[in-house]
């Protein structure tokens, strides 16, 4: 009796599994986040190609959700248009129809920020008020969220480039712009991978030099992101549209990959030097990939096997396309079919990114040393 008065309700029942149905919402949401992103770089890749990207020269966070609504409001955004060096030097020609067109592809790309931002924000707040996020995840999350902030600034500070004395984007800019996009995507998939069931790691012989393949993979993919967006804002990808030769040889002369002094700025100024660059740390991936998949092969099992397999297939594709766009550049493929393949490449390229980010956190997960 004297238990019943000091709990006048009955005790609510303990639920076992609420931490783990917590760790799933919280990594569901990450998954939905990180698709968002995925569909945003492509966005942005089709945006790039389409010459798009200037095309709405102002940058207003809020009111900027609405596209122009009226036939007036059209021809002001397409009078502030006429402004930049873009229009006169470039498209001279172009009518209200064509730039409807670019503004759509750059209004577009702008709303998906705007949707991957309240997408993260809201469901954040609202797992953090009701405490379904485990505190070892919470900076974790607070990062992403300072990531995403930034990257809208990033993407305003590199449309501003080429507003006034350029008529594209600084490269270096957009290589920036890019490379955090795939941060934001990775970080979704790091956190998410560490949120699923967990099991005792394995002791394992090999467990420090599988995760260092691991490692090292991840990270020299964002070395070759980096030079994906040089290559791009330097349309390197439209010079020297042989393989596995360059200037008709595997290392194209001096004078060619360094013209210019100091000689580290060719590498993000010299169309020439940033393929050659983006070339070689193909090739570093691809040795690595295999070396890993050699190894786990042979001294792994179960998921780390299957994940050295994928990523390598993933490495393997991305080659094949990367090669495929810088030989199919000329009619017939000139044109749309060739801006379809290079938004392969570039979505191929997030794949093996999502591919070597789950590896690598598998491996610093489940594997322990013997």
């Amino acid at each position: 009796m004297d238990e019943w008065l000091l709990f006048p309700h009955p005790a609510p029942e303990v639920r076992h599994h609420a931490t783990q149905e917590n760790a799933v919402a919280v990594r569901n949401w990450l998954w939905v986040v990180a698709a968002l992103v995925f569909l945003m770089v492509i966005v942005g890749g089709a945006t790039r190609l389409t010459e798009s990207g200037l095309s709405i020269v102002e940058w207003k966070p809020v009111t900027g959700v609405l596209p122009p609504l009226s036939h007036r409001e059209w021809l002001e955004a397409f009078e502030d248009y006429k402004k930049i060096p873009q229009y006169k030097e470039l498209f001279p020609d172009m009518d209200l129809a064509g730039f409807k067109f670019i503004y759509a592809w750059e209004w577009a790309h702008r709303l998906l920020g705007r949707i991957i931002g309240v997408v993260f924000a809201v469901p954040l707040i609202w797992l953090w008020a009701t405490k379904r996020i485990p505190s070892s995840v919470k900076p974790k999350l607070l990062g992403i969220l300072a990531l995403g902030a930034l990257q809208g600034g990033v993407g305003w500070w590199m449309v501003s480039s080429g507003l006034v004395h350029r008529t594209e984007v600084a490269q270096e800019r957009l290589a920036i712009h890019l490379v955090i996009a795939a941060l934001i995507f990775s970080s979704c998939l790091w956190v998410a991978g560490g949120l699923g069931p967990r099991r005792p790691s394995a002791a394992h012989d090999h467990a420090g030099r599988l995760r260092a393949f691991g490692l090292v993979i991840l990270g020299l993919l964002f070395v070759q992101i980096f030079m994906g967006g040089i290559v791009a804002g330097l349309r390197a990808g439209l010079v020297d549209n042989t393989w596995p030769m360059m200037e008709g040889a595997l290392v194209p002369p001096t004078d060619s990959l360094w013209p210019k002094d100091p000689w580290w700025i060719n590498i993000v100024d010299t169309p020439v030097t940033a393929q050659f660059f983006h070339r070689m740390i193909a090739y570093a991936i691809f040795a690595l990939a295999l070396a890993h998949l050699v190894d786990a092969l042979m001294n792994a099992s179960g998921k780390a096997r299957r994940g050295a397999v994928i990523l390598f297939a993933h490495v393997v594709a991305q080659v094949a396309l990367g090669v495929m766009t810088l030989l199919l550049v000329e009619p017939p493929y000139a044109g749309t079919p060739h801006i379809l393949l290079a938004l392969a490449h570039q979505a191929v390229g997030l794949a093996v990114l999502a591919a070597a980010t789950l590896q690598a956190r598998r491996l610093v997960q489940d594997l322990s040393e013997a």
